[in-house]
């Protein structure tokens, strides 16, 4: 049985160069649907650094969410990315399974949805441009109804001039 993952990108080490790099391996979880457009927006951290380039990629996969993290966490590696133990680190590519069809999880490694979706408007903003009337699988509402409440004081600036797309 296939679902349907929505994976959030960002990067804001060389984001011009590594967001493109992972869209490209996306397809190796199962077959790409959508994209979003990609934002620029300021980094989330105690300490100045660049902003962030963030995007979402809407796959159809038969993978389960543990198999799709594994993925996702070496796509990271090989596109040189190093955890620490600051979240808030700057990074050459970060990617997340944020919905995975109508599941809850909340396990140690994995919650799903993803509760930063309805606290960052770069997560529902680029998901919902994805799927716009898919629901929550907690809170019922629709993804542009998250996003337009969350968008309202945001600084999210569309980039057009980098364009992610999807490989099959």
């Amino acid at each position: 049985m296939t679902e349907l993952a929505f994976i959030a990108l960002g990067s804001n080490i060389d984001p011009e160069t590594n967001l493109p790099l992972a869209a490209a391996r996306l397809s190796e979880l199962g077959n790409p649907i959508a994209v979003s457009k990609v934002y620029q927006n300021p980094a989330i951290a105690d300490e100045p650094q660049p902003d962030y380039l963030n995007a979402a990629f809407l796959i159809e996969t038969a993978l389960d969410p543990f198999t799709i993290r594994d993925k996702l966490r070496e796509i990271e590696a090989d596109l040189g990315r190093v955890r620490t133990a600051d979240k808030f680190a700057p990074r050459t590519i970060d990617l997340d399974l944020c919905i995975l069809g109508d599941r809850v999880l909340d396990h140690e490694l994995l919650s799903l949805p993803d509760p930063d979706l309805l606290e960052r408007a770069y997560l529902a903003v680029t998901l919902a441009e994805l799927q716009p009337d898919f629901l929550h699988p907690i809170t019922g509402n629709r993804l542009d109804e998250i996003a337009n409440e969350l968008q309202k004081d945001t600084e999210l600036n569309p980039r057009s001039d980098v364009v992610l797309k999807f490989y099959r």
